[in-house]
């Protein structure tokens, strides 16, 4: 009989290629951005946040803070280093004002999360006061994240269209969601349920949402820039 450890397991490699498929999903925006030599309307917001979010979660899933949670820690450190290739794309094409504001909020992320590792292992000694705290942060800065699919999505009811909300980006998020909520009731982990089930059901609601807009939404007027959904320690569960 498969011990609910291997099941575990095996949910968590899933997550680990759906979050990895997630974390690519902006790919296209920063092929345009080199060809074109310009980061144009593009910003930086979203992968600035992101990027301090995998932070985060890299620490929380390190067996000193929060033991067992292995596949935590690969596919955030996957995700810390993409974003880390995006932030470095967009500063080498982005004016001097951009990347000065990208650096100060850089600068002020890798601060805060300097201050978090240190305050946690100092202050904190033993794993389940260590889980607590950066536990409590990850869903504190996880939940924030999803601000963005909530504007799309009250764009969509307004508009009535779906055009800046893509069907597999979507559904995705959505499967991405239950993956990792799925992982983290196996083994209760109230830290990774709350983000990754609240991913699932704004997941299920942008479905809902495709399904009930497809047909009053018009044909696509060229416009690349489409909305970049959270990943999620799944962050987890960005454009």
């Amino acid at each position: 009989m498969v011990s609910p450890d291997a099941v575990r397991d095996i949910v968590g490699i899933i997550g680990n290629v759906i979050s990895f498929g997630l974390f690519l999903s902006p790919l296209p925006t920063f092929i345009q951005i080199v060809q074109k030599g310009d980061v144009e309307k593009f910003v930086p917001d979203p992968y600035l946040a992101t990027f301090l979010n995998c932070a985060l979660w890299v620490f929380y899933g390190l067996p000193i803070v929060h033991p067992n949670s292995i596949l935590v820690v690969t596919i955030n450190g996957a995700g810390l280093v993409i974003e880390t290739v995006y932030l470095s794309i967009f500063f080498a094409y982005a004016p001097r004002p951009k990347r000065l504001k990208m650096l100060g909020v850089l600068a002020v992320e890798l601060v805060f999360v300097a201050a978090v590792v240190a305050g946690v292992l100092l202050g904190a000694h033993d794993t389940d006061k260590r889980s607590l705290v950066v536990g409590s942060i990850c869903i504190f800065f996880g939940t924030i994240m999803y601000a963005a699919p909530l504007t799309v999505m009250k764009r969509v009811i307004t508009t009535k269209s779906v055009e800046y909300m893509p069907f597999t980006l979507s559904f995705v998020s959505f499967l991405n969601g239950i993956c990792w909520t799925t992982y983290a009731l196996i083994r209760f982990d109230i830290f990774i349920t709350i983000p990754n089930g609240l991913g699932t059901l704004l997941g299920l609601a942008q479905l809902i949402l495709y399904f009930c807009y497809y047909g009053s939404t018009p044909k696509p007027s060229g416009d690349t820039n489409s909305m970049e959904l959270p990943v999620t320690a799944g962050d987890e569960g960005k454009n």
